[in-house]
């Protein structure tokens, strides 16, 4: 499979005025904040564990360190350091879910862990308010990925599979419901990143045999065009599907970053759900692990049943 992806800005470009009251010197501030709480993290586990709450995480707290330092890093090193800021929101959202785990670990003191994670959501919200002045003050990014894969099925079977638009969720993996409306339209509901929903109305701009294009229409939560042909294989056997997206994610630069973080951005979805579509197309279902027991479980029952007949 060929993996393409591209950003194209406008001509535009911006240079952040250095100063208490910029965007730009927030994000240094809290890169600086970022490296020396990683520094702590780092060199003084078992007193930083205890001033939060928690018991024997010396290696996930060293761990987090390391995080932290590398994210800041990449904030002060960067000129305008819109993704690096996203990925330490990603980093924020980690936190508080680690606090929420550390509740029910031995020995957690659970008032100062609830203190602990109203102290990261404090910072988490300075990180979001930069990452968006950040963002607003750059150039919207229009993003481009081309995906393409070889399926044993000819181009007619393909073709009449993909159109029947209700099949496309059983192999667009976070595409929960295609709805066919009148004049060429459908309305998708999808899962975007940490469980939320975005939904678009889209029109059929070309339907013929080989190739369906689209674009969303006015006031989807994704704004994307594009296109998906079917063309016979170079050997006469089998087809090349290849899809061509184009997309602005939701909130621009900082939904980007966060989206690829997590695995929910297109290019990533797109890669994925024609992996999915050959698997369909060829053997009449998506492979799935999901019910089947895992390698360890294996090991550790054959042992279990071992010392039981010891």
């Amino acid at each position: 499979m060929a993996t393409q992806t591209t950003y194209n800005h406008g001509s535009q470009s911006w240079e952040g005025e250095p100063g208490k009251g910029s965007a730009q010197g927030w994000a240094r501030g809290l890169g600086w904040f970022s490296v020396g709480l990683g520094f702590t993290e780092l060199l003084l586990p078992g007193p930083l564990g205890r001033l939060i709450g928690v018991r024997d995480h010396r290696t996930l707290i060293r761990a987090m360190g390391a995080r932290e330092i590398a994210a800041g890093i990449m904030v002060l090193k960067e000129r305008t350091p819109t993704r690096s800021m996203a990925a330490r929101v990603s980093g924020d959202i980690v936190d508080l879910g680690l606090l929420s785990a550390g509740l029910g670990s031995r020995g957690a003191r659970r008032g100062r862990i609830v203190g602990a994670a109203a102290a990261v959501a404090g910072v988490t919200a300075l990180d979001v308010l930069c990452t968006k002045q950040l963002a607003e003050r750059e150039p919207s990014a229009l993003a481009e990925t081309v995906q393409t894969i070889a399926i044993n099925r000819s181009p007619e079977e393909c073709y009449q599979f993909w159109r029947d638009f209700e099949n496309l969720p059983r192999f667009m993996k976070h595409v929960e419901s295609v709805r066919v409306m009148p004049e060429g339209r459908t309305r998708w509901i999808a899962k975007g990143p940490a469980g939320m929903r975005v939904q678009w109305d889209a029109e059929i701009t070309e339907d013929r045999p080989g190739r369906i294009t689209w674009r969303s229409l006015e006031g989807s939560d994704i704004e994307n065009t594009g296109s998906v042909r079917f063309e016979r294989a170079p050997t006469g056997h089998g087809t090349i599907v290849r899809a061509h997206i184009q997309y602005r994610p939701p909130a621009g630069k900082i939904g980007s970053v966060v989206a690829k973080l997590f695995g929910e951005e297109p290019s990533i979805q797109a890669k994925t759900d024609l992996r999915r579509f050959k698997q369909m197309m060829e053997t009449g279902e998506v492979a799935t692990i999901e019910g089947q027991t895992s390698g360890r479980a294996h090991v550790e029952q054959s042992a279990r049943a071992a010392a039981a007949h010891a």
